[in-house]
């Protein structure tokens, strides 16, 4: 248990976040009371060993974080000038960072990073001009981070940065297709997701309503330039392969295609994979597809709901490659229910003979909307082994296969043993990046989303808020029945960003 008192209610999320990277399976209470910095600590209230008591006070001039453990206490304190936050908060976590060491003994790679795009930071600063040494060295002094975090950040921000130059993705846009029916519920799965068996009798009156949007969305939102476009889900490849072609057709006459550098669809499940719907995909001009076993080893499939054999996955791969596909995408998950080093190393086995162009890894998240979140405890073959040896198997596999890291993000709530070091990173060979995959993580470029639980972000001009989410409802049947309000949502963002969004 971690008991926090806080002077005054803010800054509440850097400071549970940065406390939940020390302590990961500690329960966290959070009370705002007023005291007085100087004010003595009652040791009485720290009952046992595996209980820590945090007092912060947040001052206009100061801040001061005292921890208790049992008998023990720590404190830092360092002047800050509340009227300018980022600088507070920096400062801030500094302090519960250092107490924090010096009671747990640990370091975290990502230091006081708790944010989910830890590559933003060497990304603004490259875009600043400045050297490599003066960004390490302000990773290093301002957010405690580790030599090799901060290589790694520097080294992805100067490819992103790179990728986003060659496409003047300032003055473009990046569209979004949400398919979400999948074949079953993966058991770890938080996406809007709805199987197909159960759902299959709305699929039509879905890509009715999805046209209509599509539709809308052409007429009437964005001056810029479409950069990239993306189908994901769900599983977009449960379409029959005639929808799947309609579809595709539909946005390619609704939307200017002349500067679309990278069309991708996600073929996530191999069981829904046939040679057919590569062939459809291949035809109307797909340059990257997906094909997401997440592991090779089979009773592990079985276990997390994943309704396909590793023999179907080796086939749709193979489909794929005899379909004309040259640039396929594999994702895996590290951390999954049973599975340790070997089982990992199985998996990479399976991809060095397939030899996809990219290789996406993920630490298992475990969200509220996840069964696998209720069955953690339950039985054995849900332990989960060192995420992080997995990995470092994982990015030395990628290293000595000529794939480089091109951009990564965090997650909270990840499994395993050290959930604060880990990052799920996509690695290419040169030149067979995903652009979209960078736009989405660095929000360096609007998204317009189409679909059942689409997001569209809207990058604003400088000297606004940073962006604009304009949300659709997630229910597929409740996106059918209330598609005009969709569509109402965007046109009052229209009326309100006209000089982003209208034409």
């Amino acid at each position: 248990m971690i008991k926090i008192q806080l002077s005054k209610e803010d800054y509440v999320f850097d400071i549970q976040g940065l406390c939940k990277a020390f302590y990961p399976s500690r329960q966290i209470k959070i009370a705002t009371e007023s005291w007085k910095s100087g004010s003595e600590i009652d040791f009485g209230q720290i009952t046992d060993d595996e209980t820590l008591f945090i007092r912060i006070f947040l001052g206009d001039s100061s801040v001061e974080v005292e921890v208790l453990s049992k008998e023990k206490k720590f404190q830092e304190k360092d002047l800050a000038d509340a009227k300018d936050r980022k600088i507070y908060k920096n400062i801030l976590k500094r302090c519960i960072y250092r107490v924090l060491h010096q009671v747990s003994g640990k370091e975290l790679p990502w230091g006081t990073l708790t944010g989910v795009r830890p590559s933003k930071l060497p990304m603004e600063h490259l875009e600043l001009g400045e050297s490599r040494e003066n960004i390490e060295r302000y990773m290093k002094e301002q957010y405690y981070c580790s030599k090799d975090k901060i290589s790694l950040g520097y080294e992805i921000a100067k490819k992103e940065l790179d990728i986003l130059r060659a496409i003047d993705y300032k003055n473009g846009y990046s569209l979004y297709i949400g398919i979400p029916f999948c074949p079953t519920r993966c058991l770890y799965c938080s996406f809007p997701s709805f199987p197909l068996e159960q759902f299959k009798k709305y699929v039509k009156d879905y890509l009715h309503a999805l046209y209509k949007e599509i539709e809308f969305a052409s007429r009437n939102l964005w001056a810029k330039k479409l950069t990239s476009i993306y189908i994901g889900g769900g599983t977009p490849t449960t379409l029959e392969a005639a929808d799947l072609r309609n579809l595709i057709q539909k946005i390619k006459h609704s939307f200017p295609m002349d500067h679309v550098v990278e069309f991708t669809v996600e073929a996530g499940r191999p069981d829904t994979i046939t040679f057919e719907k590569l062939q459809v995909l291949k035809e109307e001009g797909i340059t990257r597809i997906s094909i997401n076993p997440q592991t090779m080893n089979q009773d592990t499939l079985n276990h997390i709901g994943r309704k396909h054999t590793v023999e179907e996955v080796v086939k749709g791969f193979e489909l794929a490659r005899s379909a004309g596909h040259d640039n396929i995408n594999m994702d895996l998950i590290m951390g999954l229910p049973g599975e340790k080093t070997e089982q990992v190393k199985k998996t990479l086995d399976w991809v060095e003979k397939l030899a996809p162009e990219s290789l996406t890894v993920h630490s298992l998240v475990v969200k509220r909307a996840a069964r696998l979140n209720m069955q953690l405890d339950k039985e054995n073959y849900c332990m989960v082994g060192d995420t992080s040896e997995m990995m470092d198997i994982t990015e030395k596999f990628a290293k000595k296969h000529g794939y480089e890291p091109y951009y990564m993000y965090r997650q909270k709530n990840a499994t395993g043993s050290s959930n604060d070091s880990q990052e799920n990173i996509g690695y290419a060979k040169p030149g067979m990046e995903s652009i979209y995959n960078i736009i989405i993580m660095e929000e360096k470029q609007s998204i317009l989303a189409l679909g059942a639980g689409a997001s569209t972000k809207i990058m604003l001009p400088e000297g606004a808020k940073k962006l604009e989410r304009i949300e659709n409802v997630k229910n597929v049947v409740e996106y059918i029945n209330r598609i005009n309000e969709m569509i109402d949502r965007k046109k009052e963002a229209v009326e309100r960003y006209p000089f982003v969004l209208g034409k």
